[in-house]
């Protein structure tokens, strides 16, 4: 270890670790997670694992710090930082506080005025992101859908009309429910891209439309998943996008209010997403 790399005591660091291959992580974080006191991880196993991998000793202790226990652990850990130690924070991959535990941890430390400092590195969303080919000027990163139907789609509801690139995390047992539910709201013709196991062995990467991603996803599917779909262009047909109106219907929306609520979402008439809707229903029948 070069003396470069010797980092200040008395700060709380968050450290990205890798997605998946292991040659990803930097020579400033190996440096840090070897001299650190204290390695507040989400698990601590990984943790340790991740050492091994990289060839090093911690020296040391190794904690768990998840969201299960965050806030009762987070003051005394802030305790060593003000004691003049160096504490490390490492999600299972990553950067910290993203879909992961650190935030609460976080904003305590603003809170007293301890410093932070981030190792910056490896990050799914950004990585799925610039591998997408979809337009990076502007986007947000949405985590995890809610799992029930219903909240799922309201969510979907509520980013539907946004012009910029959208990008999810989801399970790969939820995977097919989840480009299936993005169909009946943001409409199946929307592109969009899976980005599955990004940085390892078997990286897969599937582009298309919702309508033929949630085809190619209705099997059995493995690994770790982001999803980036493109954000809304205001145009369409009123035909495709009657799944939305008639699963918000389902909801116990009135058809005229579901049909207000996509209008608003999508840029399309009310009256036209109406008169698509009763013309499905009827067809139905």
């Amino acid at each position: 270890m070069t003396e470069h790399y010797t980092q200040p005591a008395g700060v709380l660091y968050l450290a990205a670790t890798p997605i998946g291959d292991v040659g990803d992580a930097s020579a400033r974080f190996i440096a840090v997670f070897e001299q650190a006191d204290i390695i507040a991880a989400e698990d601590t196993r990984r943790a340790k694992a991740l050492a091994g991998r990289l060839d090093i000793s911690l020296k040391g202790k190794v904690v768990a710090l998840h969201d299960h226990n965050e806030g009762e652990k987070a003051d005394a850990l802030l305790d060593r930082v003000e004691a003049g130690q160096r504490v490390i924070l490492v999600s299972d991959a990553g950067m910290p506080t993203v879909s992961d535990p650190g935030y609460r941890l976080v904003k305590r430390a603003v809170e007293r005025s301890i410093p932070v400092s981030a190792l910056p590195g490896p990050s799914a969303p950004v990585t799925a992101l610039a591998v997408s080919g979809l337009p990076s000027d502007r986007f947000a990163f949405e985590g995890f859908l809610p799992r029930k139907e219903g909240e799922a789609l309201r969510y979907l509801e509520g980013v539907a009309a946004m012009p910029h690139t959208l990008i999810f995390f989801e399970s790969p047992k939820r995977l097919h429910d989840t480009l299936d539910r993005m169909c009946r709201v943001l409409g199946g013709q929307r592109q969009a891209v899976v980005c599955r196991e990004l940085t390892k062995t078997y990286e897969d990467i599937w582009r298309g439309t919702l309508e033929e991603l949630a085809e190619r996803a209705n099997g059995e599917v493995l690994g770790e998943i982001t999803i980036v779909v493109q954000g809304a262009t205001h145009g369409g047909n009123a035909a495709d996008y009657v799944d939305a109106v008639l699963s918000l219907a389902h909801e116990g929306v009135r058809l005229k209010d579901a049909a207000g609520q996509v209008a608003q979402a999508t840029g399309l008439r009310k009256n036209e997403l109406f008169k698509a809707a009763l013309e499905r229903l009827g067809n139905e029948s």
